[in-house]
């Protein structure tokens, strides 16, 4: 097998590790505050539950630029590895919390040194062979969207079996072992040497050369959007729902289908438009794929049944597949050589950034708008960065060449 290759099933498994340990608490966290942290008051669980769950994405924001501009000093594995380690030990610690101070402390720590994606991805960018980089991106992006999918539903059934704490502990220690995977499988050509000759501008000075470059902005814009709009009717998609012909009797089970189902559509898709990609380029996947997103949450609106809203969810979900995997791979094309890994924990930045503004901006235009609306505007954003890309990478004369 070739060494690219081991990489990316190392990597794969270690993406989905990571990813389920940081959802596998979603579907037990309020629970775990009433009866192990002793928060009896609803209002006082609800509001802890919102405040540690997006804790881990506010730091992960402001770090995750740090963590890339060193990333390209001294090697990308190096970085996966501290971040593999390091979020193991801390997911540990979360099991031993009891106050949900402490809890949120660790989140807020976990998030500070986590980096696993954008390290991944970076560190895959760099060992794939150029005509496979979208089937390699593609696949990659699978193990974080299962992660994503899988990890709450293994919560909610280790909750039930083994209880609240251990699931820490368990976490932990798989993603432990996959870190240690990374440490004796994965291979990385990285010359620190060179590297280390190569001046490096502060994190600031970093992000406005990056951000001088159009053709990135427009990508981390897709980053930003996609997760806003993904994000921002999440929370209340139950109160959706029930409002819905076809949900009654087992409301719970149905909201966690419809959420879950663009995910799973998602998780095919990926790699197969990856695969696309690299025979007619990843632009033009990406702007079809951004067009039929779009397109896929006007309906969403105006849904008539629950079975309605499944049918349009899993096919927005196969064109969610055609925009990170692209994203991941065009940022490779344009971002200067040495500053790959600077790019990708930018876009991590933005992805960060999505989840929380997502949901409070879904809250808050909820009552104005209603979700609905919520769906209509998330269409809007998304035909309008649609245009952004087709002006910054597929209009006629924009050479699609690498900044350097």
């Amino acid at each position: 097998m070739e060494a690219w290759m081991k990489n990316l099933i190392v990597l794969w498994v270690t993406l989905f590790l990571g990813m389920a340990g940081m959802t596998m608490i979603t579907p037990f966290l309020p629970l775990y505050l009433q009866q192990d942290l002793g928060i009896s008051n609803p209002h006082s669980v609800a509001l802890w539950a919102g405040v540690i769950f997006a804790g881990n994405f506010v730091t992960s924001f402001l770090f995750q630029p740090l963590w890339g501009k060193l990333s390209d000093q001294y090697g990308r594995k190096v970085m996966l590895l501290r971040s593999g380690f390091g979020m193991a030990f801390v997911i540990v610690l979360m099991g031993f919390a009891n106050h949900p101070w402490q809890l949120l402390a660790l989140r807020l720590l976990n998030g500070t040194i986590s980096g696993m994606n954008p390290a991944a991805v970076s560190l895959m960018s760099s060992s794939a062979p150029r005509e496979r980089m979208g089937f390699a991106m593609g696949t990659l992006q699978s193990g974080g969207i299962a992660g994503t999918i899988l990890g709450p539903l293994i919560g909610g059934l280790l909750a039930d079996a083994v209880g609240y704490r251990p699931i820490f502990y368990i976490t932990g220690a798989m993603l432990f072992t996959a870190t240690l995977l990374v440490l004796f499988v994965v291979r990385e050509s990285f010359d620190r040497e060179k590297a280390a000759k190569v001046i490096q501008p502060s994190v600031l000075q970093g992000m406005k050369e990056l951000s001088g470059i159009p053709q990135l902005m427009a990508l981390f814009t897709v980053t930003l959007l996609i997760q806003f709009a993904m994000m921002s009717p999440s929370s209340l998609m139950p109160l959706y729902v029930q409002e819905l012909p076809g949900s009654k009797g087992n409301l719970a089970f149905m909201a966690g289908m419809v959420t879950s189902v663009t995910g799973l559509s998602n998780l095919v898709a990926s790699p197969v438009l990856g695969r696309l990609s690299d025979r007619i380029g990843q632009t033009k996947v990406l702007a079809v794929s951004l067009l039929g997103a779009a397109a896929m949450f006007i309906p969403q609106a105006f849904a008539g049944s629950v079975w309605d809203l499944l049918i349009v969810r899993f096919l927005l979900g196969l064109f969610l597949g055609g925009l990170i995997p692209s994203v991941n791979a065009l940022i490779r094309v344009y971002t200067p050589e040495g500053k790959e890994s600077r790019a990708y924990s930018l876009n991590s930045s933005t992805l960060a950034l999505g989840n929380m503004l997502g949901p409070i901006a879904g809250g808050l235009l909820s009552g104005v708008i209603g979700i609905e609306g919520i769906f209509l505007l998330s269409s809007v954003l998304l035909f309008a960065n649609a245009y952004w890309v087709w002006r910054m990478l597929l209009k006629p004369g924009r050479k699609p060449a690498r900044l350097d």
